[in-house]
C-alpha cells in the first residue's frame, strides 16, 4: 500500500486524491435565479442523497478564490433551484455549462435547452432532463477550514417536486428505471462513466 499523509499534501493534492477515489459520482445540474433574474445552470458533483425520512439532497460548492459561486450565491439569497440528473444525451450541454461567466450571464445562452416553469418554486427547470427535483433550502453549512475562512459552501435541500419522464419512472411501483434514464456519473478531472453493468445482492435478513 501507498500511504500519504494529509496534511503532507496540497488542497489541491488532496482534492486530486479525493476526485479520484470517490467515484463514480452523480452529477447535479442546477438551475438558480439571482436576485436580478438572471437564471444560471451549473454541475456539481459533490452530491448525494442523505436522509430516508424527508427528501433531502446534499451539494457541495467550492468556493473560488474565497468567494461563493454564482449558484451558491443564488441560493443563499433565493433559498430555491432545480436539481437535474444528467443523462447521456446532455453530457455535453453539461459540460458547456461549466464555463465560468460572470453573474450577468446566463449559461443557457451557451446551449440550446429550453427551459419549463416549475410547479412550487420560481426557478424553473430544464425540459430536456429525464428528472429534475424542484428543491428549497433546507439548511446551508458554511465549511470552514482551520483559520476560520470558507473554503466550501455546503446545502442540504428539500425536494417539495419529483419530476420524471414517463419512460424513467413506473408510477404503480415508483420504480426509477436506471437504464431508461441513462445517467452519468464524474470520475476524475474530464472524465465521466456510463451506468454499466449492474448486478443484483440481497441483503441478509
Amino acid at each position: 500500500m501507498i500511504n500519504l499523509s494529509a496534511n503532507k499534501l496540497s488542497p489541491r493534492e488532496q482534492y486530486k486524491l479525493l476526485s479520484g477515489s470517490i467515484i463514480p459520482r452523480p452529477i447535479a445540474w442546477i438551475t438558480t435565479q439571482s436576485t436580478a433574474g438572471v437564471i444560471n445552470l451549473a454541475p456539481f458533483s459533490f452530491t448525494t442523497g442523505i436522509s430516508n425520512q424527508l427528501p433531502l439532497l446534499s451539494v457541495s460548492i467550492l468556493r473560488d478564490g474565497q468567494q461563493p459561486k454564482d449558484t451558491a450565491a443564488n441560493l443563499l439569497a433565493r433559498h430555491e433551484a432545480v436539481v437535474h440528473m444528467v443523462s447521456i444525451d446532455l453530457t455535453k450541454a453539461m459540460n458547456q455549462t461549466a464555463a465560468r461567466l460572470t453573474p450577468d450571464q446566463s449559461e443557457l445562452n451557451l446551449i440550446d435547452l429550453p427551459l419549463v416553469a416549475s410547479t412550487e418554486i420560481q426557478v424553473p427547470g430544464l425540459q430536456a432532463a429525464r428528472i429534475r427535483f424542484e428543491t428549497q433550502l433546507y439548511q446551508y453549512v458554511p465549511i470552514r477550514d482551520r483559520a476560520g475562512v470558507i473554503i466550501t459552501d455546503l446545502f442540504i435541500l428539500e425536494i417539495r417536486q419529483f419530476h420524471f419522464a414517463d419512460t424513467v419512472l413506473d408510477l404503480p411501483s415508483l420504480h426509477v428505471n436506471p437504464a431508461a434514464l441513462a445517467p452519468v456519473a464524474r470520475l476524475a478531472g474530464p472524465t465521466y462513466a456510463e451506468l454499466g453493468q449492474t448486478f443484483t445482492l440481497r441483503r441478509p435478513k
